[in-house]
């Protein structure tokens, strides 16, 4: 049985829609003409023109549906939205290109040119020497050892300081 349009109620819902309404998402299932009519004709050259240049090449076409909201990946590539957060983990596969493509990368990493003086910066930096120290004593290289020893206990004051300074 199709879905039919929630908005004309006439024709087969074939586009999800998902808008902002009272500050909450409020997901519709559209037919092809109501999408047209309120989100613009994605479907125009330049459109596309800018949309595959932001992608790229695009794999073949999933098959995967969002069980959440019903979202299809060439739902995505044709508006650049996401149905839900569960679309995230079942498209990940196909997005992970997209990002990569759009944003270099495909882990966060924070603001650059921060004082990385957090908390967070602080203890990211004392399990990477961890990680050293470790190294370092599996090899026997003691000297490192005591260099990256003292690296960590100058870490874990500022730690402490910052604390401090919190309360």
């Amino acid at each position: 049985m199709a879905i039919i349009c929630q908005h004309c109620k006439k024709r087969p819902a074939t586009e999800n829609f998902i808008e902002m309404v009272g500050g909450q998402m409020v997901a519709l299932h559209l037919c092809e003409e109501c999408y047209k009519y309120k989100c613009g004709d994605l479907e125009s050259a330049t459109a596309n023109a800018m949309l595959s240049g932001l992608f790229g090449e695009t794999p073949a076409p999933s098959k995967k549906v969002c069980r959440v909201c019903g979202m299809r990946f060439e739902d995505y590539e044709r508006t650049g939205l996401l149905g839900c957060p569960s679309c995230y983990d079942v498209f990940k596969e196909e997005l992970l290109p997209c990002i990569r493509n759009i944003q270099g990368k495909t882990s966060h990493v924070g603001k650059e040119g921060g004082d990385h003086s957090s908390e967070h910066d602080l203890r990211l930096r004392l399990k990477a020497l961890q990680e050293q120290l470790e190294g370092a004593l599996t090899r026997g290289d003691y000297m490192a050892a005591s260099r990256l020893n003292k690296q960590m206990t100058a870490i874990k004051n500022a730690i402490k300081g910052v604390r401090d300074d919190a309360n």
